[in-house]
């Protein structure tokens, strides 16, 4: 839009007095066009970006609040051919800087020490060298599918992007048991809520909200796709981590939002609830309880045995492994694997890519869907779900996290995205 505004800049009159010498002479009044380009989105939620931004800049222009709330996007690494996914973190005085894995399904922050034995070639932190930790005798263990992390809960100063915490809780680790974290990864950032941290503390992301530093309360993610890439580094560009909002960049249409209730206390996953899924364009029967933990901290997708048989049954010549393989399935390389999963609204496919992990043996690859409970059998706790929807799926959407209401919201992924 182009605006044109005149300014008029009077110039007075200069009365002269008899003899003295004339002055300069009148002018007519100056008439300079001010023009002004400014692109204004159209789009429904660029539009409430854009004008929120406005707001809170003039807020902070007259001192109204200097915590100005924003949205940052945050460029993330993908590893190991889109094993985990992780960002930055810088804790202390001095700050020391760390890779976090970005968890959705755990709510703990932590970050490996230099008082750990058994945490390999992991960047530790020292807590000799920032003079603002503070590390309470409190013991505390985190437990993982994976794993297990003990330490102590401190507090210190933590950074992501623009955003400050200060003080932030989280565990200082000393132990670390079985595969939780690999190469330049030192810990693990949760992005659930509060009510399932171990460590009692409000999460990073939540602190933001309630400090007003974000824009909107969520967060979203694109994630890239490098599996079965033969000319993929053990690194790679990993997408993007939008705090404070979403990126418009990344993904086209409308968001597909599913509302959730949290428990009392706001103990909670990221919950949705699988309303069906289609194999081969078949659709399968996966029985009722389907309550699903949307987690970007796990590579693949887990479910209960029943649907995850009925899932496998479809796809013609796949095979249970067994042993310390149990629950994982094969099918031959040569077939494509089409999986959509609906949440209630649209249904979202899955790439064929993301499906087929890699051969194994004769001919055989391993799918990316796997039985959550093949040997025990043990029925869920109730209230805990029975579906793990990680990276295997979210790789193809574009996935917005909102805190109020709670709700979980996936979109179909722009031409900028790679779709």
């Amino acid at each position: 839009m182009l605006l044109s505004i005149v300014v008029s800049f009077l110039l007075p009159s200069l009365s002269v007095a008899a003899g003295s010498p004339p002055g300069p002479p009148r002018r007519d009044p100056l008439h300079i066009p001010v023009l002004r380009r400014r692109h204004v989105p159209r789009d429904g939620d660029a539009i409430l970006d854009h004008y929120a931004n406005l707001a809170a800049g003039l807020r902070g222009k007259y001192n109204y609040d200097r915590r100005v709330s924003r949205r940052d996007d945050i460029s993330i690494t993908n590893q190991g051919s889109d094993t985990s996914y992780f960002a930055p973190v810088s804790v202390g005085t001095p700050p020391q800087i760390f890779d976090l894995d970005l968890d959705t399904g755990s709510s703990d922050l932590w970050f490996a020490t230099t008082d750990c034995t058994a945490c390999g070639r992991a960047p530790e932190l020292d807590p000799t060298k920032s003079t603002s930790l503070q590390v309470q005798n409190v013991p505390i263990t985190m437990k993982y599918g994976s794993g297990a992390a003990s330490g102590l809960v401190a507090q210190d100063t933590v950074s992501m992007g623009p955003f400050t915490i200060n003080p932030q809780i989280f565990a200082a680790v000393n132990d670390l048991s079985g595969n939780l974290i690999d190469g330049k990864l030192s810990g693990i950032m949760g992005l659930a809520f509060q009510g399932i941290a171990r460590t009692r503390a409000v999460p990073f992301w939540q602190a933001l909200i309630n400090d007003n530093s974000l824009t909107n309360p969520e967060f979203s993610f694109f994630l890239t796709r490098f599996v079965n890439n033969p000319n993929a580094m053990a690194e790679e560009p990993g997408g993007v981590f939008t705090l404070g909002g979403r990126n418009t960049t990344f993904f086209q249409g409308d968001i597909d939002f599913q509302s959730f209730t949290l428990p009392p206390g706001g103990g909670s996953f990221w919950l949705q609830t699988i309303s069906s899924v289609t194999v081969n364009g078949k659709k399968i029967n996966i029985g009722n309880t389907n309550t699903a933990v949307i987690d970007t901290g796990t590579t693949l997708i887990g479910g209960p045995t029943a649907a995850v048989n009925a899932i496998w049954g479809a796809v013609p010549n796949s095979v249970p492994l067994t042993g310390n393989m149990a629950g994982l399935f094969t099918f031959p390389c040569k077939t494509q694997v089409t999986v959509s999963i609906s949440f209630g609204g649209p249904p979202w496919p899955i790439n064929v890519a993301d499906m087929n992990l890699g051969p194994v043996r004769n001919g055989q690859c391993l799918g990316g869907i796997f039985d959550i409970n093949p040997v025990a059998k043990t029925k869920p706790q109730p209230g805990l779900p029975v579906w793990i929807v990680g990276d295997t799926f979210l790789k193809n959407v574009y996935t917005v996290f909102r805190a109020d209401p709670p709700a979980v919201g996936f979109a179909q992924l722009s031409a900028a995205a790679g779709a």
